[in-house]
């Protein structure tokens, strides 16, 4: 999913005449922070913030009137929408300016809407569960951890990795197709992973940690 496709059509842009009341205006009633100043060539000016017209007392002027900070966060329309999220992490965005290729201003992307587009690529509306293994980054092997899910039957829905400052430990979260992971976790085990966590229904969960605890009784019998 590339930038363009999910340009806003309602979020408005501003004009270097505008003042800061009517940005503020539009801000509430559009429920963003930021919007775009663009000129009459489709130039992007610049992003601006309500903190910025407060701090610059922009209220009851035009910005015209004032220089125009030279930060203009924005992403090309054939980028993908992962840019985007880089720039919303970075400025702290709630709408992201688009440009064509020829660095024409085309549209935004407002933040509720590139969070319903990052859901969406991250299969929450699919039916599964998710596993999170703690390891070594060095130890660290797709075709491995695919291939234990896969022998059980199962899908990679969705693979996401986070570091941990300061150490050579990743976090590697997996949504799978499966609501019972018990099959999954156990060859996880077996294969010495360290699970971190595991998310799916409560039930399942309890039942492969009462079979486990069976057998581990059973073999303390023999």
């Amino acid at each position: 999913m590339v930038a363009k496709e999910l340009i806003s059509t309602i979020i408005p842009n501003l004009h270097i005449e505008d003042t800061g009341q009517q940005a503020l205006n539009w801000m509430e009633m559009f429920r963003v922070s930021h919007l775009p100043i663009v000129d009459s060539e489709n130039e992007l000016l610049a992003l601006i913030s309500d903190r910025d017209i407060y701090d610059h007392n922009l209220v009851d002027c035009s910005f015209e009137k004032h220089s125009l900070s030279t930060q203009r966060p924005f992403v090309f329309e054939n980028k993908h929408v992962f840019d985007a999220c880089v720039l919303v992490h970075q400025f702290k965005l709630t709408t992201i300016p688009v440009l064509d290729l020829h660095k024409k201003y085309i549209g935004s992307i407002s933040i509720q809407d590139l969070t319903m587009a990052i859901s969406k690529m991250l299969a929450e509306q699919t039916v599964g569960g998710i596993i999170e293994l703690e390891m070594n980054e060095f130890d660290y092997s797709l075709s491995q951890i695919s291939q234990i899910v896969e022998s059980n039957d199962a899908k990679i829905l969705n693979l996401y990795i986070k570091t941990i400052p300061g150490t050579r430990e990743i976090i590697v979260t997996l949504k799978v197709d499966k609501v019972d992971l018990s099959p999954i976790i156990q060859t996880f085990v077996r294969y010495d992973y360290n699970i971190k966590n595991v998310f799916m229904d409560d039930s399942l969960l309890n039942n492969m940690y009462d079979d486990r605890f069976d057998q581990f009784m059973n073999y303390l019998n023999m």
